[in-house]
C-alpha cells in the first residue's frame, strides 16, 4: 500500500515537472504567452489521465506552477488551472476509449479560458479567444496529444502505472 502511495506522488510529480518544463520550452521559443495562437506544448500531456489517475493533479499542479512562474494574472491562474483540472478529470472519465483523451481539454480550456483572457488581458474579443485558444489546443491536446496516446498504448505493457 505505501508503495502504491509513494508511485502516484512520484508519477503525479514527475508530471508537473514536464508540465513545466515543457511549457518553458514554448515560452522560450514563443509559442506561448503572447503569441497569437498559444502553443502550449504541455498540453498534450493532457492525455495522461487516461493512463494514471496520477496526472491529474500533476497536471494541475504543473498548470499552476507555470502560470505563477510566467506571471499570469490571478484570474487567469485560478480559471487556467480549474479548466486543465476539469479536462484531466474528463480525461480520466473517459480512460476506456484512450483515443477521445484530448475532447475534455480542448472543451475545457475553449470554454473556460476565453472569456477570462478578454477579461483579464484585453487585445481580442471573446470569439477571436475562442478561436486562437481552441485552435491552439487542437493542435497541442488533439494532434500531439493522440501521438502520445498512439506511444502509451504501444508500450503499455511496459510501463508500471498505479
Amino acid at each position: 500500500m505505501k508503495n502504491r502511495k509513494i508511485l502516484f506522488m512520484t508519477q503525479g510529480a514527475l508530471i508537473a515537472a514536464l508540465y513545466v518544463a515543457f511549457s518553458f520550452i514554448a515560452y522560450s521559443f514563443g509559442l506561448s504567452g503572447n503569441a497569437v495562437v498559444q502553443m502550449r506544448l504541455s498540453e498534450m500531456l493532457t492525455v495522461l489521465p487516461a493512463f494514471m489517475p496520477a496526472a491529474i493533479p500533476g497536471l494541475a499542479i504543473g498548470c499552476l506552477l507555470t502560470n505563477l512562474l510566467t506571471g499570469c494574472a490571478v484570474w487567469d491562474v485560478i480559471f487556467g488551472t480549474l479548466a486543465t483540472l476539469l479536462g484531466a478529470i474528463g480525461t480520466f472519465l473517459l480512460r476506456k476509449n484512450k483515443w477521445l483523451a484530448p475532447l475534455p481539454p480542448i472543451l475545457a480550456n475553449t470554454m473556460i479560458l476565453p472569456p477570462v483572457l478578454a477579461t483579464v488581458y484585453g487585445g481580442a474579443t471573446i470569439p477571436v479567444f475562442i478561436l486562437t485558444v481552441g485552435l491552439g489546443e487542437i493542435v497541442c491536446c488533439g494532434i500531439l496529444g493522440e501521438i502520445l496516446v498512439f506511444f502509451m498504448k504501444k508500450y503499455q505493457s511496459k510501463l508500471k502505472f498505479y
